[in-house]
């Protein structure tokens, strides 16, 4: 596997473009468009949040439907969320003006939006954004960065990534991007996300590697503790490098699932580290648990804290924050087992030693958790399964950024 400049376009059939539809911010795009010259096997993952978004609802009835997906259309400002009859209409007349300016079928266009809760998408601006988008859709590396920039709300900055990998002989290509900043939690949180791929792969063996993918990557990030309506994340598979169609779980298989982790993981620690006023990525590492969902659950209770996000914005080696969040997490263990470390850049320091504080220099810790990534390293001598999860820390612009979010 190897990385490689490019986003969503750098697959072989794959097309990009953006535009300014003024659906809710002035001078800056906020629609974006993907389309593959061929139809996708698809597979997605949504959102477990209870209260679902219009076009979360749409993308889980085409994925599950078993049709083919040659396109997804993406607005961020207005979330189409809570918006009774008219949220479902929005959806069916974006498809539609795909179909009618891009001939491609409505009932193989996703649709995608990201923003404010409770607010009615001005159709008439989406309709005329598909339109604008139809004529400007290109396979450069240029467009599919410009597509990740138009998806931004919060976002400080875009996240899109490409590999490339072999398959049957032939070099398959898989990118991604993805937006997410806020009112993101463990709960299949990935915001909105993208991945198109040339691979040619069954499309149930395409949800299952997405699905496993997602319990180590995406479903490991919190920012705070707030799951979305819209949370997306598609995959569409157009078959374009010309590999055989991988039907079982083979070498080529494999290969796939493991260039699926890594741009699904480096997009999640992009997205926990640009989470609303983060100045750092806040990681928890659990080693040595005694099955792996224990790890799973400690890691992610140690980055939700509150009091531990504010701990590592303040540099406050205070390591009884993290072996609290632990001790609620649910999961059962001996504290007098617990070894809990701090790392960075800067170096290792260990804190607590199987159930005893240890004197350390407190000057060294703090210099430790002044870099951009700080790790919490938790042992727990109990076994052999291990996790990790990803956070931000908890900042005063945090409050700032959501208190007036709507204006």
């Amino acid at each position: 596997m190897k990385e490689i400049k490019g986003g969503v376009t750098s697959p072989k059939g794959f097309k990009a473009a953006d535009c300014a539809a003024g659906i809710k911010y002035q001078g800056r795009t906020d629609m974006a468009m993907v389309s593959s010259d061929v139809p996708c096997d698809c597979a997605g993952t949504f959102t477990s949040n209870v209260v679902k978004a219009a076009c979360v609802q749409w993308d889980m009835d085409l994925v599950y439907s078993g049709r083919k997906m040659q396109a997804v259309v993406v607005n961020s400002g207005i979330a189409n969320a809570c918006t009774g009859k008219e949220g479902f209409e929005a959806c069916e007349k974006t498809a539609k003006a795909v179909e009618k300016y891009a001939n491609i079928p409505a009932d193989t266009v996703a649709v995608a939006s990201t923003g404010v809760i409770g607010m009615q998408l001005p159709v008439e601006k989406l309709t005329a954004g598909v339109e604008a988008m139809s004529g400007t859709l290109d396979g450069s590396t240029e467009a599919g960065t410009a597509a990740s920039k138009a998806i931004m709300t919060t976002d400080t900055v875009n996240k899109e990534i490409a590999v490339t990998f072999e398959a049957g002989g032939k070099t398959v290509t898989l990118g991604g991007m993805s937006k997410g900043s806020g009112m993101i939690h463990p709960n299949m949180c990935t915001m909105l996300g993208f991945l198109t791929t040339d691979l040619s792969i069954e499309k149930s063996l395409l949800q299952e590697a997405l699905s496993d993918v997602i319990k180590d990557t995406f479903n490991m990030i919190t920012v705070d503790g707030d799951t979305s309506t819209n949370d997306t994340l598609l995959i569409m598979a157009n078959g374009l490098a010309g590999n055989e169609t991988i039907k079982e779980k083979n070498n080529d298989y494999y290969s796939f699932k493991e260039a699926l982790f890594h741009v699904c993981r480096y997009l999640a620690r992009r997205m926990a580290s640009d989470g609303e006023g983060a100045t750092k990525l806040f990681e928890a590492k659990v080693v040595n648990a005694k099955t792996k969902e224990d790890a799973r659950t400690l890691s992610r209770a140690i980055v939700g804290s509150n009091l531990s996000k504010a701990a590592i914005y303040g540099c406050d080696a205070n390591f009884g924050r993290f072996l609290c969040a632990m001790g609620y997490s649910g999961a059962k263990f001996d504290q007098t087992d617990v070894e809990l470390f701090f790392e960075s850049k800067a170096g290792r320091l260990q804190v607590f030693d199987k159930g005893t504080p240890l004197d350390f220099d407190e000057d060294f810790a703090v210099k430790i958790m002044k870099e951009d990534e700080v790790t919490v390293f938790v042992d727990m001598h109990e076994g052999s399964e291990e996790a990790t999860a990803w956070g931000c820390d908890l900042t005063y612009d945090y409050v700032k950024i959501n208190a007036d979010y709507r204006s």
